[in-house]
């Protein structure tokens, strides 16, 4: 339960980050409202879910292999957490109240709003490389992979199903929220709390071991 609890604590960290996937849950609830929202929610999820089983298929053999091995790919998913927490905290920012009617005003409607976030999601070899790091720092290597890779996995999907819904709820108002300034300070916010995190996991799983 204490595994659980970080991770879910983690992962709702993750989520609230402005992404591909959750910029276009805000554009379609701008343009289309809840009902497009809920088809492009759909298509990130599936592409979520989709990628997390590749990476799940992909470590669970890694583990089944050598666990040392295994060891050595939860380190180096610490070291490329802090990375990220370094790249997001420098990354510029631009002005997504001007952009984001443009892409609302491209929205498509029902099944091709769900389409266009699949490939979103499943084209994005960022989500390969973070859920391969950020995963396996939740996964006991002397218990059954599958069973905790699933249980992850569709915690990880229901809390990004949330926040996007919360995006794509807030609409025009999420704007305000997301201007330069309000954009850099969540940036560099969620830099610091990745960073932290990083360093929680590592600890952790000394702790544990």
């Amino acid at each position: 339960m204490q595994t659980l609890l970080l991770f879910a604590t983690a992962a709702l960290a993750v989520a609230v980050i402005p992404g591909p996937t959750m910029l276009l849950a805000l554009a379609n609830g701008m343009g289309g409202g809840l009902r497009r929202a809920a088809w492009g929610m759909a298509g990130a999820n599936l592409g979520s879910a989709t990628v997390i089983a590749v990476v799940a298929v992909g470590l669970g053999s890694l583990m089944l292999a050598s666990a040392w091995l295994f060891e050595a790919v939860r380190a180096a998913g610490v070291l490329y957490l802090l990375w990220l927490a370094v790249q997001l905290w420098r990354a510029p920012v631009t002005d997504l109240r001007a952009t984001l009617p443009g892409v609302a005003g491209r929205a498509v409607q029902g099944r091709a709003a769900l389409l266009r976030s699949l490939g979103v999601a499943l084209t994005n070899p960022k989500a390969l490389l973070f859920f391969a790091a950020f995963l396996p720092q939740f996964v006991d290597p002397a218990r059954p992979a599958a069973l905790q890779y699933a249980v992850l996995g569709a915690l990880f999907v229901a809390i990004d199903a949330l926040v996007m819904l919360a995006y794509a709820l807030a609409g025009r108002q999420a704007l305000r929220w997301l201007s330069p300034t309000g954009l850099r300070r969540l940036n560099r916010s969620c830099a610091g709390g990745m960073a932290a995190l990083a360093l929680l996991l590592a600890s952790y799983r000394r702790h544990v071991a």
